[in-house]
């Protein structure tokens, strides 16, 4: 379960941090003739033609598009959104998340040594310990992004619409679900990798039952000396 889930929350993730749809809005924009001036925001009238705005902003990138056409532009983020505490909070924590989660699934891989009988508990535990870090960080970054979404680069001065720069209804769009679905799956891959790894049951020598032994041990011939298949069933 961590194996899987650990990485497919990081996939989930980093697609999330990527893509610019963390949330959306759209206006109509009236365009037209000369006599569309002072039309606005309406919808047709006389020779003017509404337009479906379709404005979208992620962490690093910002993308407008015509509704029903093929016309789009992205650019990186510039101007007060660029620089909103809140969304350079949320790139420095999805970042730290990134990294933490990589390296919890490296150690994990190393801990869980798939090709031998008894894996590095403490190796594995500690890459599921980084892995929950990085889903717990993942969620801050969401959850203030989403809390504070619709204030992020908004000048409190310039709050009044105007036909040029139309006002944007904005909500949670596609990749913020992306995120909270990944990393759901990070803290839950992290903590199947952290508490699942136990120190095995070593039997007790029937010579000695004060003392515990290992099977790969030999000091207690009873144990030693079974057969093989004996030795492989105790250690599973």
């Amino acid at each position: 379960m961590g194996i899987v889930f650990a990485p497919l929350g990081l996939v989930l993730v980093f697609t999330a941090a990527i893509t610019p749809q963390w949330r959306e809005g759209q206006a109509r924009l009236g365009v037209g003739g000369p006599g569309a001036k002072g039309q606005g925001l309406g919808g047709r009238s006389g020779s003017v033609e509404a337009l479906l705005l379709l404005r979208s902003d992620g962490l690093w990138e910002s993308c407008l598009q015509v509704e029903r056409s093929e016309l789009k532009h992205c650019w990186p983020v510039v101007g007060p959104y660029k620089w909103d505490p809140r969304v350079r909070l949320a790139q420095g924590l999805v970042l730290t998340s990134l990294f933490l989660c990589g390296t919890g699934i490296v150690l994990a891989c190393i801990g869980v040594r798939c090709w031998t009988d008894l894996p590095l508990r403490g190796v594995a535990a500690s890459g599921g310990l980084l892995v929950v870090t990085a889903g717990l960080l993942s969620l801050t970054a969401l959850g203030v992004y989403t809390h504070n979404l619709r204030g992020l680069g908004v000048d409190p001065g310039r709050r009044i619409s105007s036909p040029r720069f139309p006002h944007l209804s904005l909500h949670p769009a596609g990749s913020l679900y992306f995120g909270w679905l990944g990393s759901c799956l990070q803290v839950l891959g992290g903590g199947a990798l952290l508490f699942s790894f136990k120190r095995p049951r070593c039997p007790t020598c029937p010579s000695r039952p004060e003392l515990p032994v290992c099977p790969a041990c030999s000091s207690c011939p009873e144990i030693t000396n079974k057969t093989d298949m004996d030795v492989y069933e105790v250690s599973c």
